[in-house]
């Protein structure tokens, strides 16, 4: 891979599309191993599809969801805290693979 370059990455999709990718699918599978995998899934489809990484500088990732994530969750019956509780730690997961695919921390 390219050494990682932060002003390439304000065109994410066009530079960086495979990396982000990796990234993504590296936390889905991570999630789906160790939660319920129908939530992971509805997550993944309904609220991380239209999630938007940002790189802030020193290594740092930051993933912002859309506005009200529970609302969008259809099919799959979850109280709303542990849709925030299991999409919290899925966006955690997203953040550290960033880093990890972008050479920031180790494999």
């Amino acid at each position: 891979m390219a050494e990682f370059d932060p002003e390439k990455f304000e065109d994410k999709y066009a530079n960086y599309y495979t990396e982000l990718q990796r990234a993504y699918r590296n936390a889905f599978e991570r999630m789906n191993d160790r939660y319920d995998s129908e939530l992971v899934h509805a997550i993944d489809q309904q609220v991380l599809n239209e999630s938007e990484p940002f790189y802030e500088g020193d290594g740092e990732f930051r993933v912002e969801v859309p506005e009200n994530p529970t609302e969008r969750i259809q099919g799959v019956i979850a109280a709303d805290d542990k849709v925030e509780g299991v999409l919290d730690r899925y966006v955690e997961e997203i953040e550290a693979e960033l880093q990890r695919v972008f050479g920031f921390a180790e494999e």
